[in-house]
This record gives C-alpha cells, sequence and structure tokens, in this order.
C-alpha cells in the first residue's frame, strides 16, 4: 500500500458513488460495506442540503477556497485520515481521465454535471466527517494528558493530536454543520460544538483512560456514561452540602490533630482530604448496590482520618493511643497507631447498612492488597455469594507504592483468576505527586503511576482533588462500572502532601517550588466552600456552624481520652471467632482420629471415576493401588493420606481451600487431585464429590506468584476459623519471595493485633542433590522468629504424623499458622508409609522415638528431623549398629525442654547426643536447638551438632559433591561406634 495506491482507490470510490454499476463486483460490495460502517449516505440524505449551500457557505460549483475538488480529497492538509477504503492495489502511473467523471481543468476544479459535483461534494463531506470522527477518537484516547489534574499546576502535558489542523480542519470548519457518527446526540451540530463537548467530557478534572480496552460493549458503555453528560454530575443541594461537610470532617480532623499533638507522627491526609467524601459516596453507591460488607486495606496516610469520619472510631480511642499512658500494657507487643485495623458498621442516607472492616497493616504499604482481597473473598463464600456482589474491596494506594511495588502488578492479576476473583475492587491512588522525596521522574519510567493497571481490560479515572463534584461523577461511574461488568477500577486522585512525609519532615529541603506552591494554596475546603457560597448554596454562618459543632466534638473526645480512669474500647474476634483461641498451646491432646471402616471407603471412594471418564492410562496403576491401600493390602504413602485427610475433614463439615503453583496434580506428580479426560478436556475432582453432605473442596492452580497468593490465602484464613486454608509453595526455598507476608502478617498478627489465623504452609523441603534453590526451605529463618507460640513449624516424616497434623490443625480450637516442611523423596520412599490403622487411630506425635534401640543402653542419641532420619536409619542398618538410638523431631515449635527430656528417660548421664541435619551449620534448626536446649542437655550430656560446614549458599550445586558431603555426615554420626 502506497500513496498512488490510495488514489487508485479514491479514484474508484468517485466512480462508485456517481455510478455503482462503473466498478467490479468486488469493490461495489466493499464500498456499500463501508458505506453502511461509517453511517454515510450516497446521495439520497445529502443532495437537499448539497443544492442549497456547501458547508462554508458557498454555494454548491463556486471556487471558494472551501470548495472540495479532487485534490483536496486525496491532498488535504494533514494526515491521511483512513477513511477510504484501503486496500492492495496496483500504483497508477500519472492522473487519467476518469469514466464518466469529466476532465480536470489546470487548476484541479471538476467541469461536468451538476450531479459530478454533487458527488465530489458528497465524497468531500465524506472525508471531513471521518476527519472528525478520527479527532473524536483522539480525544478518548489522549484528552487525559491535557486534562486539568494536577491541583498544584506545576505539570502540564500537550498534546499535538487533539489539534484539528493536523486533520485538515480549518477554523472556517469549526462552525461548519456535521454530522459525526462518532459521537451521540450531536446530529447538526457544528465542529466547535463537538470540540467543546469532547473538552468538557476529556479535558477538565478528569482524564479518563479507556480506550485501551478492547470490549467494544466496555468502551461504548464508557463514552455514554461520560459523554452524555460531559463528565459532570447534576448534584443536588443535598450532596453538595455533604461534600462539603465531609471535607470539614476531614480538615478539622486534621488541624485538631496537629494543634493539639505537636510533633507526633499522624501521616496527615491534608492536601488529598477529597479522600473522605470519595469514600462517603462510594459507600453510598456500594449501599445502592446492595453491597453488604466492604473490606478496606490502605497504608498510614490518611488513616487516623478515615478510621474518625468513615469507620466511625471515637476520637477518644484515637487521642488516647496519641498520649500512651498504659506502656507496660504493651510491652514487646501491639501496633502503632497509624498500622491498626478497625470494623464497623455504616449506614447510607437511605439507611442500609454496610459493616466495614479496616485491615490491619504494616509499613508495607502495597503488601496488605492481596490480604484484603482474600478476606473478601472468604466473606463471599461464607454468604454463599457466586456472583461475587455482597462484599466488595476498597483499597486505598500511594501514588510511589502503586508505581514501585512489585505486588501491585500481583494484586491485579489475580483480579480476573477464577481463584482470587472477587467481582471487582475499587482502587484509589492517593496521588501526592512525591514519594517521601523522590518526585515521580525518579520513581517511574510510565506517565502515570497507575499505567501498570493497564494491563487489565478496565478504566482509569484521574481526577482532580480539589474539584469534589468531578471526584464525585468519577465515583459514580467507577462504582457503576465494578457493577455491571464485576471488574477492578481504579480512580488516580490527584492531589499532595501539606506536609512532609510525616510531621516531623522538612520536605522543603527536596521540593521547594513544590511547597511554595503549597504554602499558597488554601484548603480544598475553603476552595469548595467559596464555590457554594458564590452558588448560593450555602452561606459563611452555616459553615462555620458546621465547623464549630465539629470542634467542640472533638474538644470533647479529647478531654475524656485524658481521664485517668478512661481504657479505650478493643475489638474483639469476629463471631465467627468466638469459639477459637490463640495463646500458649494446649496441652492436652487433641482426638484425630476417625472410624477405620469409614476412612477406608472415603479413600477407596477418591480413586472412583464417572462412567465413560477416559483417564490418562498412567493413573490407572497409582489409583488401583490406592485402592489396595483402602483395603489394607498395602500401607499408605504421602499423598493418600493427604486425601485421607481433607476427605475426613470435609465429611466431618470442614471446607478446604488449598491454591498454589501446581498444586492440582503436585509439583512431584503425587497429588493428581484434578483428573483431566484425554478425550474431552474435561476435569472431575474426586474429593469434591464424596457426598452431597460434605464440605467445600477448593484446589486452584495459583499463578507464578509467591508474595500476592500467600498474602491473600492469609487474608482468607482470617475469615475462616473452621476450615483448612492451606498454601502450598512449589518448592519450599521460592517462600522467601513472600518473607514480607511472613514476618509482617503470619509470624507476628497476633502480637501487633491480636489476630488468629489457622493457615497452613506446605514448604517441599530436603537435600537431595537438586541445587541450591531446590533444597531449603530456610526452617531456620522460621525458629529466629518463633516466640510466644506465634507459630507451629513441623517436619513430619510419615504419612500418619501428616495426617493427624492437618486434622490436627482444624480439631482443636488453638488457632495458629502451620509451617510444614513436606517432603520430596520421601513421597515415594518405601520406608515413608504407615498402614491404616495408624490413621485410624493414635495421634500426632511432636517427637517419635526409636522403637528399635533402648535409651539405657545406648552409647550415643542422634536427634534429627526430616528426611535425614531414613539416611541415618538406612546407615545404621547397613552397620548394624545396635546402640545408637535415633529420635526425630517432628514438631520443631512450640517444644520445650520438659517434652524432649521426658523421650530420654533412662539414657546415661555423659552419653553423646549428637543433633544430625542436612543443611549447613549456620542453617537449619541448630542454632535454635543449641539456644533453646543446649544448656540443659550440656550439663547433663555430651551435646555437639553433626552437619555440613557453614555456608554462605544451602547446598552445593553438583550432585557428585552433594553425595560426598551426604557420605560424610553418615560417617560422622556413627564415628567411633
Amino acid at each position: 500500500m502506497n500513496s498512488y495506491s490510495l488514489d487508485y482507490i479514491d479514484d474508484l470510490y468517485v466512480q462508485y458513488l456517481r455510478d455503482p454499476a462503473s466498478v467490479s463486483d468486488s469493490w461495489r460490495d466493499y464500498f456499500e460495506q463501508f458505506l453502511v460502517a461509517s453511517n454515510h449516505s450516497v446521495l439520497s440524505k445529502s443532495k437537499a442540503s448539497l443544492r442549497a449551500k456547501s458547508p462554508a457557505g458557498a454555494t454548491v460549483g463556486s471556487t471558494s477556497s472551501s470548495e472540495p475538488n479532487d485534490a483536496s480529497i486525496r491532498n488535504g492538509a494533514g494526515p491521511r485520515s483512513g477513511a477510504g477504503p484501503r486496500s492492495s492495489a496496483s500504483p497508477r502511473s500519472g492522473a487519467s481521465p476518469r469514466s464518466g467523471a469529466g476532465s480536470r481543468n489546470g487548476t484541479g476544479s471538476r467541469s461536468g454535471s451538476t450531479g459530478d459535483e454533487l458527488t465530489d461534494q458528497a465524497l468531500w463531506m465524506s472525508r471531513i466527517q471521518d476527519r472528525v470522527n478520527q479527532l473524536v477518537r483522539e480525544y478518548r484516547v489522549r484528552g487525559h494528558l491535557v486534562a486539568q489534574l494536577d491541583p498544584l499546576g506545576m505539570f502540564k502535558h500537550e498534546s499535538p493530536e487533539l489539534s484539528p489542523t493536523l486533520y485538515g480542519l480549518s477554523d472556517q470548519d469549526l462552525q461548519r454543520p456535521l454530522n459525526s457518527s462518532a459521537l451521540e446526540n450531536v446530529t447538526g451540530s457544528t465542529l466547535n460544538v463537538i470540540l467543546t463537548k469532547l473538552q468538557n467530557t476529556y479535558c477538565r478534572s478528569i482524564g479518563a483512560q479507556f480506550m485501551h480496552i478492547d470490549n467494544r460493549n466496555i468502551r461504548d458503555w464508557l463514552q455514554r456514561r461520560m459523554e452524555t453528560t460531559e463528565n459532570r454530575l447534576e448534584l443536588s443541594h443535598q450532596v453538595q452540602r455533604r461534600i462539603y461537610a465531609r471535607l470539614a470532617d476531614a480538615s478539622i480532623f486534621e488541624e485538631f490533630v496537629r494543634r493539639k499533638f505537636v510533633g507526633a507522627k499522624t501521616f496527615s491526609l491534608e492536601g488529598a482530604e477529597t479522600l473522605i467524601p470519595l469514600l462517603d459516596l462510594a459507600l453510598e453507591k456500594a449501599g445502592q448496590h446492595q453491597v453488604q460488607e466492604v473490606v478496606m486495606g490502605m497504608a498510614h496516610r490518611g488513616r487516623l482520618n478515615v478510621m474518625a469520619n468513615i469507620l466511625k472510631k471515637r476520637a477518644m480511642n484515637i487521642f488516647w493511643s496519641f498520649n500512651d499512658p498504659t506502656p507496660e500494657l504493651n510491652r514487646g507487643g501491639g501496633d502503632v497507631r497509624y498500622h491498626l485495623g478497625y470494623s464497623s458498621d455504616w449506614e447510607t442516607a437511605a439507611g442500609k447498612k454496610i459493616h466495614i472492616s479496616l485491615c490491619f497493616n504494616p509499613s508495607h504499604l502495597e503488601y496488605v492488597n492481596t490480604v484484603a482481597m482474600g478476606r473478601c473473598r472468604c466473606k463471599q463464600d461464607h454468604r454463599g455469594d457466586t456472583k461475587r456482589q455482597e462484599v466488595m474491596t476498597f483499597l486505598i494506594h500511594g501514588d510511589a507504592s502503586f508505581a514501585g511495588e512489585g505486588v501491585v502488578q500481583e494484586t491485579l492479576n489475580l483480579s480476573e483468576l477464577d481463584a482470587y476473583r472477587t467481582g471487582g475492587t475499587l482502587h484509589v491512588i492517593i496521588n501526592n505527586q512525591v514519594g517521601f522525596t523522590t518526585e515521580p521522574k525518579q520513581g517511574r519510567s510510565s506517565t502515570y503511576a497507575t499505567d501498570i493497571a493497564k494491563m487489565l481490560q478496565i478504566p482509569i479515572f484521574h481526577v482532580n482533588g480539589e474539584d469534589p463534584e468531578a471526584v464525585a461523577q468519577v465515583v459514580s461511574v467507577a462504582m457503576d462500572f465494578r457493577k455491571e461488568f464485576h471488574r477492578d477500577v481504579v480512580i488516580d486522585l490527584y492531589a499532595y502532601r501539606r506536609w512532609g512525609h510525616n510531621e516531623g519532615d522538612e520536605p522543603r529541603f527536596t521540593q521547594p517550588r513544590m511547597y511554595a506552591n503549597i504554602d499558597r494554596r488554601a484548603s480544598v475546603r475553603i476552595q469548595y466552600l467559596n464555590r457554594l457560597m458564590e452558588l448560593g448554596e450555602i452561606t459563611a454562618e452555616e459553615a462555620e456552624e458546621i465547623a464549630r459543632e465539629r470542634t467542640e466534638k472533638l474538644e470533647s473526645e479529647f478531654e475524656a481520652s485524658k481521664n485517668v480512669a478512661f481504657l479505650p474500647d478493643t475489638q474483639t474476634l469476629a463471631a465467627n471467632w468466638t469459639q477459637y483461641y490463640g495463646g500458649p498451646e494446649p496441652t492436652e491432646s487433641t482426638d484425630t482420629t476417625f472410624d477405620k471402616e469409614h476412612l477406608s471407603k472415603l479413600l477407596d471412594s477418591v480413586t472412583r471415576m464417572p462412567d465413560g471418564f477416559a483417564m490418562n492410562k498412567k493413573l490407572k496403576r497409582p489409583l488401583a493401588l490406592r485402592r489396595e491401600m483402602a483395603e489394607e493390602k498395602r500401607p499408605l504413602d504421602w499423598a493418600s493420606a493427604e486425601a485421607a485427610a481433607f476427605a475426613t475433614l470435609m465429611v466431618q463439615g470442614h471446607p478446604i481451600r488449598m491454591t498454589g503453583q501446581d498444586v492440582q496434580r503436585g509439583t512431584f506428580s503425587q497429588r493428581h487431585a484434578v483428573l483431566h479426560s484425554v478425550k474431552t478436556g474435561e476435569t472431575y475432582i474426586p474429593l469434591a464429590n464424596l457426598g452431597k453432605d460434605q464440605a467445600r473442596f477448593e484446589l486452584y492452580n495459583s499463578p507464578l506468584s509467591e508474595a500476592g497468593v500467600l498474602g491473600f490465602e492469609y487474608g482468607y484464613s482470617l475469615d475462616q476459623p473452621n476450615g483448612l486454608c492451606v498454601w502450598e509453595a512449589q518448592f519450599g526455598d521460592f517462600w522467601n519471595c513472600a518473607q514480607v507476608i511472613v514476618d509482617q502478617f503470619i509470624a507476628s498478627a497476633e502480637d501487633k493485633w491480636n489476630r488468629l489465623s489457622g493457615l497452613v504452609m506446605l514448604l517441599p523441603h530436603g537435600f537431595e542433590g537438586q541445587g541450591p534453590e531446590h533444597c531449603s526451605a530456610r526452617l531456620e529463618r522460621f525458629l529466629a522468629m518463633a516466640a510466644e507460640h506465634n507459630i507451629q513449624v513441623v517436619q513430619p516424616t510419615t504419612p500418619a504424623q501428616y495426617f493427624h497434623c492437618l486434622r490436627r490443625q482444624v480439631i482443636r480450637k488453638w488457632r495458629k499458622p502451620l509451617v510444614i516442611l513436606s517432603p520430596k523423596s520421601l513421597l515415594r520412599h518405601p520406608l515413608a508409609v504407615s498402614p491404616l490403622v495408624d490413621l485410624s487411630s493414635g495421634g500426632f506425635e511432636k517427637i517419635l522415638v526409636d522403637s528399635e534401640v533402648k535409651l539405657p543402653e545406648a552409647k550415643r542419641l542422634l536427634l534429627c528431623t526430616g528426611k535425614i532420619y531414613y539416611d541415618l536409619l538406612e546407615r545404621r542398618n547397613e552397620s548394624e549398629v545396635r546402640n545408637v538410638a535415633i529420635h526425630r523431631i517432628e514438631q520443631l515449635y512450640p517444644l520445650s525442654y520438659d517434652e524432649v527430656a521426658a523421650t530420654m528417660e533412662g539414657l546415661r548421664d555423659g552419653t553423646e547426643i549428637f543433633w544430625v541435619q542436612d543443611e549447613p551449620t549456620n542453617m537449619g534448626a541448630w542454632s535454635y536447638i543449641k539456644l533453646k536446649f543446649g544448656d540443659d542437655f550440656s550439663s547433663k550430656y555430651s551435646f555437639s551438632c553433626v552437619s555440613r560446614d557453614e555456608s554462605a549458599s544451602p547446598s552445593t550445586g553438583s550432585m557428585g559433591a552433594h553425595k560426598m558431603e551426604q557420605a560424610e555426615l553418615m560417617e560422622a554420626a556413627f564415628a567411633g561406634i
């Protein structure tokens, strides 16, 4: 395709307009389709107007500069709009007379009949209309670039693509009557009217990005919502006053706190106070959409304000935390006031109640995102809300963190996946236009902080935070979009930070121009008040009364907080947590047994397929072996014990949710919980088909994400105390990609926020020569975090132990996160099996003592955990050693010395005790064991460690070196015997 072929097509098009029969059938069909698609009329709808006057006011046939001719049609100013049909065609070498078209004079104007002139005029109008349509599209695509978004007016963009001259449209064309097929309700309008409509819609206080969305129905819906109103709501007097009242709530609260607690950190909302009316309006919309609950996640900026003015936490409780009158109550625990969560009921203007839960959050900003989403999903599941309409998530972000934190991408990616879908999250970015001291040009490579969200098929609304009524429009469209399409939506609230990163920070060191501008600005409350007063919607006296009422209430709350007898209200766990508890591990045992006959039937049922289901033939033997296990013809392997644990819990009414990379099949091809028909591709899940009375079973493969997914499952576990919520790593080594979730939430939430969780982490672990990234779940890190009975760390070595451990996690009412270092090679180890009776009876044992060597006869006691037990056992059997006992520590934490000592009764004083581990000396459990039990052991026995030498990396990448090291460990463990 080149300019000659385009000229040729133009010539064909002129011929077709004069006489459709003059072109070939294929071109005639093509042009007919083009005319329909472009909503153009060939002649019938244009003749009357064209005979009267041209759009420029000249009579048809005049030689005015606005008069169309072939040259202007083909070679008008600006780029070709693409209006004409385009197809591959042979180039034309020079102009030649066209059949029936008359001849061209020297000036390029055409002589000929009136019909020819009308045809030329129609074509010219078609091209003008098409150029206008392209201009309309450019406003939809690029209008946001010139929108008045920055309240400080410091950053302005230009977009030459929005200039009419670029499309060959002159000043004369501004008043020309046009019918743009790209815009609704503009029939008979002038170009000037169309441009004004576009500028009002896309270039005022709202900048909308939506043309990246592939779905035309969604784009059309958004265009209609914005263009029919020119992106402006007609607000009632009551709504305007409500917006002002919420702005007053926000600003007066901040001013009061700053005045009363000079220099204290509050992470003020000043400069972005419009967040409060934004959330107020969003909750009102949520109520109209029949939303029953909202889960909120946000960082520290504005958190106190949100708690006071949205969640209605009493100000006296907030003020009390500033005074900190009882530090002894928080020794070694608790959290700062701007990290705390809260929950309450919100009542809409229509009297509808919405329960709001603001999640606790550490300083790690965006990591709360998927935690909040997980809570939302769990609440939906409890309600049976499969349409994902009754509970929704609000996430409030910062501009720097939204662009900078990788977990944001993980959050967005989860939104449309079946395992994590919640029906759409409202994302609000408080855009301070600076991150601490880092300006956008240093903090992101993208135009907007929100550009990462364009990975989704969702709109992004940028809005000037100093135009509260534009914010109201954006909230209305955004919430209706979420209701209509069940997808996320983003509001980028352009604002600023009146003070520094915190109240003790001096921002003028690094942003002097910005803060000189800020210092001159009145608050958004004052600006909006002035606007309402100009409109006559409120008087100065009424505004003063609103401010006085709020100040007096805050003063009253402040005085009450100073009362020495006052203690703040402490929120308890939700109603579904009433029978569960945290604190120290209970000493009484938990009955995890299950009727053997029933267990056998359940295990057999997970091997049965529907009639005609064509599964992979390679799976027939494993299922046949499992059937034999159910019949007690062979002992159970690891995967069968897991299936038995899941099945027994579900028939007892406990739902199970498990996600992680490749969990449906299992990383090591051991689970096969989801079977695929080789003929149809359909799936069948035996564990979901145990019977009509079983609890829910969900098993989802996750995306290649650790932080986001683990955060989601942790959030889910916060609202499901009665079920089993499991996240499995592909390899245990990979959980460190989610270190923040473990450190800031899982390990410390009870101590900081009094929140309980029963989340299970399955982390495949074991030194088997697969290299440094496929061997270690970093046991040492969990043990370093273990304190105050905050987590459970176990490494079971038999299927029965695993079975009872999983059942114990749900059946006993003590709720703590459970970290299981699960096996790899032991999945198929001939010795790592258990008879069915060990599952139906017994229970989980923290320590498995040696049943073959009696302690009084032992010359040495080997203590170990995990897979290395089987290596030691094999070496002992090969060497025919009978005086070395081997004890397995199955639960490393919580574990007391008394529990360990009870398994050593009869061991003679002075006996050698070796702690044996696969890991290097500086890793694994050795440091923990030595610190916790070393003094007690050493006072009575000879206590030392057998391990690999200390190392910066967990293991070698050489299989040969691994085998050498493993042989050396075995040699050292039995040396001198």
